[in-house]
């Protein structure tokens, strides 16, 4: 097997789970053999951003590729 891995920033302006969790859904409705999903960072935009916050998660995906 062999896995190709990518990293993706989901946004939420309620929480950094909410945030995790759009990157996630996002991961498994557009790639296929989706593996495993790791957090990497955490972060919180306060400029310029609608409602006073974003919070952010920067996840890695692991997919394994097609033969």
């Amino acid at each position: 097997m062999v896995f190709k891995k990518i990293t993706l920033i989901g946004t939420s302006s309620e929480s950094f789970d909410a945030a995790a969790d759009d990157a996630i859904a996002r991961a498994e409705s557009t790639l296929n053999n989706v593996k495993w999903i790791e957090v990497e960072h955490l972060g919180v935009e306060v400029a310029n951003a609608p409602g006073g916050r974003e919070y952010q998660a920067e996840v890695e995906v692991a997919f394994e590729l097609e033969e």
